[in-house]
């Protein structure tokens, strides 16, 4: 999710447009976004160690990029062809195709990890896209998927608050759709605010979050101070817990770690 507007992109390896579909390194408004995407790369890339790997729907490139650090290889599938020639042109170790997520261009039992992160709330037949992801991944193959909690991200609503989405999900529901896909759940964690954050969420009354967003609802300017508290946040800032720590509905994002048995 973004909180502010759109960033010109003039050809491949340029900023990609900022539209709140996805997030965007690099910008000071955006920061707080992007290090609540980027711990998840961070905590599980070592799942990928030494194997090949698919991110489907990379986004700007950034986390499959940071992937590659310790896979054997990583392939990426997009829909959007400029963020197709965006990440092709800025991180060439990602091979990138053009594809639906719901039609995967691999073929069967090709990759060791599915990557699938801040992706599946934003496609219509999520069902089948899991069944490609068991269709790709080899036996014994991991999909690791994150997705905006429902009960916090959009309390209260009927549909989502970004209007990008089309169907989250909290843990129950998630579990059910990886399930019915024929995975099997090892692990369903949540992000969390840090002490850090926590600071910063008392600082702008109450929420952090609620902040940036009042402010883009409003299309009022950003203060001095809410600026840089966004800027400051770093990805090691979010805490990564499971059920036995704190209660999964009370996340900000779930992550699961799934296994095609």
């Amino acid at each position: 999710m973004s909180t502010i507007g759109s960033v010109d992109s003039t050809g491949p390896g340029d900023p990609l447009p900022l539209t709140g579909e996805r997030t965007i390194p690099g910008l000071a408004e955006e920061n707080y976004w992007f290090r609540r995407h980027e711990v998840v790369y961070q905590r599980l890339a070592d799942r990928c160690a030494g194997r090949d790997v698919l991110e489907a729907g990379p986004g700007e490139g950034y986390g499959a990029d940071l992937i590659a650090d310790r896979a054997r290889s990583v392939t990426g599938v997009d829909y959007d062809e400029q963020a197709v020639a965006h990440i092709r042109a800025k991180y060439p170790r990602v091979q990138m195709h053009l594809g639906n997520l719901a039609d995967l261009p691999l073929a069967d039992d090709s990759v060791d990890v599915v990557v699938n992160f801040q992706v599946i709330e934003h496609l219509w037949d999520q069902g089948q896209f899991v069944a490609e992801c068991a269709r790709v991944l080899r036996p014994g193959g991991q999909l690791l998927m994150s997705t905006p909690n429902r009960i916090t991200f959009s309390p209260g609503r009927d549909t989502p608050l970004n209007p990008f989405h089309t169907r989250e999900l909290n843990a129950r529901e998630l579990t059910e759709l990886l399930h019915e896909g024929g995975f099997r759940v090892d692990a369903m964690l949540g992000v969390f605010h840090g002490d850090a954050l926590a600071e910063l969420d008392a600082r702008h009354g109450g929420s952090i979050i609620a902040a940036q967003i009042d402010r883009a609802v409003a299309g009022a300017p950003w203060s001095h101070s809410l600026l840089a508290d966004v800027a400051a946040v770093r990805a090691e800032d979010f805490d990564l817990l499971d059920a036995g720590e704190r209660s999964i509905d009370d996340s900000l994002d779930l992550v699961a770690i799934a296994v095609l048995p």
